[in-house]
């Protein structure tokens, strides 16, 4: 059995606003979800910048029992409730084994060991809450979901660094495709920014550590220093198209191909080569039946790194050839940092909605040209134009590569 498999339901919890239409249109906008760090104390930090959550009240999503979950958990209940919301979507008794989750984390609940920690050394082993284990493992962000909805099928978790959320919507779209699952919740959640997380990849040199929001997170500029950390959720409900249409739902797009990879080369290095970033695209094109040269849009990972922006850049042109230099590639963590394991997400999410409006989201404060980034990176504005289909790339710790391919939806 090989099904369609279209996205019908979106939700997102981010830097740039905690609804679909907000966010979209904050991208649209070109607006900057970094700013300094206000959750935590940084004064000891060289990194001052992240792109926090603004605004979120998990009383306006009905989180039960909040304060029991860690913040990566709300935020993944809350866009995969949006998601359900605007899929129009009922799970009852006929379809709720028909229906699954897959949402991961890269990290988990990292404030949630923190604390838990600090009163431990403070008070002991007695004073470590009952609550501390189910708040901070990962698959609790699926778990909580399936408990909230009421979905009763296959319900796991991704965890691949900041490939998780890509690999979650992967997975799911190949449990639709083969006839296991009818309609997944998909995507990925992380609420890393604390002084742990901050300090854990500070030391590895891994941030940025300018202070001007405009220059700090700035993908495939010959004067990016380092990633923004940034933080929220991103879910999908994907639908096989016989049940989307069945019951008439609003088709945002199709997802038509996945390809994953490895590198099998460093714990946090890219393969310099990057042929596992080519391979991965090559196979979500293959499996969607688009050729190369009929792409029009890739949202990059592009962290803002050296080595990423470079070796992402080279893959490109080894998997696309002459057509590179017609291709638009943009990052959208220009805009709201990056959000580690719900970074995927979120990006296949600008991915969808750029097929439907027909959108090019920009690299935002683009302006120093590298030699060894020589592409189309949609500088200087939005652009509005028909894209038909459009590769969203994640590249994690460990060497995982995945791409998802993105149709135009037409009978």
């Amino acid at each position: 059995m090989s099904r369609r498999v279209v996205i019908t339901g979106a939700g997102v919890i981010s830097s740039l606003g905690n609804s679909v239409d907000t966010f979209i249109e904050n991208i649209k906008d070109g607006k900057n979800g970094i700013s300094p760090i206000e959750g935590i104390d940084v004064s000891n930090n060289k990194a001052k910048l992240a792109a926090e959550v603004k605004d979120f009240d998990p009383k306006a999503f009905a989180i039960d029992g909040h304060k029991k979950k860690d913040k990566f958990v709300q935020y993944a209940i809350a866009a995969a409730k949006q998601a359900y919301e605007s899929s129009g979507y009922e799970i009852n008794d006929e379809n709720k084994f028909r229906t699954g989750v897959v949402v991961g984390s890269g990290i988990g609940g990292l404030v949630t060991i923190q604390e838990a920690y600090a009163k431990y050394q403070e008070k002991g082993p007695r004073k470590v809450s009952s609550h501390f284990i189910p708040k901070a493992i990962v698959n609790m962000a699926s778990a909580h979901v399936s408990i909230c909805l009421g979905t009763r099928g296959v319900c796991t978790s991704s965890v691949t660094a900041c490939a998780t959320s890509t690999d979650s919507i992967g997975h799911a779209f190949r449990l639709i495709k083969d006839g296991y699952q009818d309609a997944v919740f998909a995507g990925g959640c992380e609420a890393s920014i604390c002084e742990l997380g901050v300090s854990g990849f500070e030391s590895m040199s891994a941030l940025s550590f300018s202070q001007d929001t405009d220059r700090a997170s700035i993908p495939f500029d010959k004067e990016r220093s380092g990633f923004v950390m940034g933080e929220g959720a991103g879910v999908l409900l994907l639908e096989s198209l016989d049940s989307a249409l069945a019951r008439g739902a609003n088709i945002i797009c199709e997802i038509a191909g996945y390809g994953q990879t490895s590198d099998a080369y460093h714990i946090t290095a890219p393969d310099p080569e990057g042929e596992g970033a080519k391979m991965s695209m090559l196979l979500a094109l293959e499996e969607a039946g688009v050729k190369p040269d009929e792409l029009a849009y890739i949202n990059a990972h592009g962290t803002s790194t050296p080595m990423n922006d470079s070796i992402e850049t080279k893959a490109i042109k080894k998997a696309f050839g002459d057509h590179a230099k017609n291709l638009c590639v943009s990052s959208t963590k220009s805009m709201t940092g990056h959000m580690l394991g719900a970074a995927g997400a979120v990006e296949a999410l600008v991915c969808a909605y750029a097929v439907r409006d027909g959108f090019l989201p920009q690299t935002l404060n683009y302006r120093v040209e590298d030699e060894d980034c020589d592409l189309d990176y949609v500088a200087g504005g939005t652009r509005y134009q028909e894209v038909a289909t459009a590769i969203s790339n994640s590249l994690g710790f460990g060497g995982h590569n995945s791409s998802l391919l993105f149709k135009k939806y037409s009978e």
